[in-house]
């Protein structure tokens, strides 16, 4: 249900988006460059709106935004319920899941970090 829910939610979006890309198309260009400030999308030089901007609201943007969702959906944590196992990539790039991890009915600790 929550995977329906996401769909109708993403594919209005992207109608609208795509429409009102049509009817007002700088005006779209504007609050499409204003996203990309908010993402620093734009403060790449070889990287220009022509890039970029015109994916937005795509068929490509619709598959992608639902695949992240979606994928989201598996990732919340509730208390008292099984932990998610979401992929983790470890330093040797190999791609594997966190309960992987697990031995026997120790329990596993995640420590997370930074080094700058």
């Amino acid at each position: 249900l929550q995977k329906i829910l996401i769909f109708l939610q993403v594919t209005l979006s992207v109608v609208v988006g795509k429409t009102l890309m049509i009817l007002f198309p700088n005006a779209m260009k504007r609050y499409i460059l204003k996203m990309g400030e908010k993402s620093r999308m734009n403060k790449n030089p070889k990287f220009s709106y022509e890039n970029w901007g015109p994916t937005f609201f795509s068929f490509k943007y619709l598959q992608f935004v639902l695949k992240v969702k979606w994928k989201r959906l598996e990732d919340e944590a509730y208390e008292g319920h099984p932990a998610p196992n979401t992929p983790v990539v470890t330093l040797g790039g190999e791609v594997c899941h966190v309960l992987d991890f697990m031995k026997d009915n120790r329990p596993l600790i995640l420590n997370f970090g930074s080094c700058t």
